[in-house]
C-alpha cells in the first residue's frame, strides 16, 4: 500500500465520521474525536455506528468502553478491518471496500432527470421519505443543510425519484446514501444515480477528490463510475 493510499483512507475514514457525527449531532450529544477514532457514549440513530476508527490499530478495549453497548443495534465501522470485537460481544455485520475518485476526473454523461441541490426543510423531509421509502422519521434534521453537506435530488414529475449526500470533511468529498426508485422513471438506473450524482457534486465543488464505500452490485457500479477501491472496512454489530 502506498502512503497515498494510506492517506487516502485515513481522509476517508474522518470524512465518514465527520458525517455520522454531523447526523448524531442533530439528535443530541456530538460524538468525541480521539486520535484513533471517533465515538459517541450515547446509543445512534439507526444505520449510523456508534464508533468509527480513524486509524490503523486503534485500541479496541478503550474504543468500546466509550460506546453505550448495553442498547440493542450498537455498532462499530472498522475502518482499515483491523479489528477483533468478538471478544468484546461483536460479530461482523458486513465487509465493504472504501473507494476513492480524483479529483477533477471526467464525470460519466448523465441521463434521466436533473439534479439539484435540496435547500429546505420540507424539501429534507421529502428527500428522506423518497430515501427510506416511507414517511420522514426526522432521521435527517434541517441543520444538517450547510456548506459542508448537499443533499442531491433527482426529481420526475415534481417527484423525487433519486438522491444522494454529498458532506466535505478530511480534505475529500463524501458520497453516500445513494438511492433510486426502480419504478420511478425509466432512465433511473443505477449507473444513471452515479453518473447524476457525480455531475452534481462536479458543480457543487468540483476540486475534491470523492470517496465513499460500497458492497456486492453497488460496488461494480461505482467501479464502473470511475471509482477504484482502496481497502477494506468492516462494521461490526453488539450481539452478546
Amino acid at each position: 500500500m502506498t502512503r497515498d493510499t494510506r492517506e487516502l483512507l485515513r481522509a476517508a475514514a474522518r470524512n465518514n465520521a465527520d458525517w455520522c457525527d454531523a447526523v448524531v449531532r442533530g439528535h443530541g450529544p456530538a460524538g468525541a474525536f480521539a486520535p484513533d477514532h471517533w465515538a459517541s457514549a450515547r446509543r445512534t440513530p439507526p444505520l449510523y455506528p456508534d464508533a468509527v476508527t480513524l486509524a490503523p490499530g486503534a485500541a479496541a478495549a478503550a474504543l468500546v468502553a466509550g460506546i453505550d453497548t448495553e442498547a440493542p443495534g450498537c455498532s462499530v465501522k472498522d475502518s482499515f478491518a483491523d479489528l477483533d470485537l468478538a471478544g468484546h460481544g461483536f460479530e461482523v455485520l458486513f465487509e465493504a471496500e472504501w473507494i476513492h475518485r480524483p479529483a477533477g476526473a471526467p464525470v460519466p454523461e448523465a441521463s434521466g432527470p436533473e439534479w439539484s441541490q435540496v435547500t429546505t426543510a420540507g424539501e429534507l423531509e421529502a428527500w428522506e421519505a423518497a430515501w427510506g421509502g416511507s414517511e420522514s422519521t426526522g432521521l435527517f434534521g434541517p441543520a444538517l443543510l450547510g456548506e459542508d453537506i448537499a443533499f442531491l435530488a433527482a426529481r420526475s414529475g415534481g417527484r423525487i425519484v433519486a438522491g444522494a449526500v454529498a458532506s466535505t470533511g478530511g480534505g475529500v468529498m463524501g458520497l453516500s446514501n445513494l438511492f433510486a426508485h426502480d419504478d420511478a422513471h425509466e432512465n433511473v438506473t443505477v449507473d444513471a444515480v452515479w453518473a447524476g450524482a457525480l455531475a452534481a457534486i462536479a458543480a457543487f465543488l468540483p476540486d475534491l477528490p470523492v470517496v465513499g464505500y460500497e458492497h456486492g452490485e453497488d460496488l461494480d457500479a461505482a467501479v464502473r463510475a470511475g471509482f477504484t477501491p482502496i481497502g477494506p472496512l468492516r462494521v461490526w454489530l453488539h450481539t452478546a
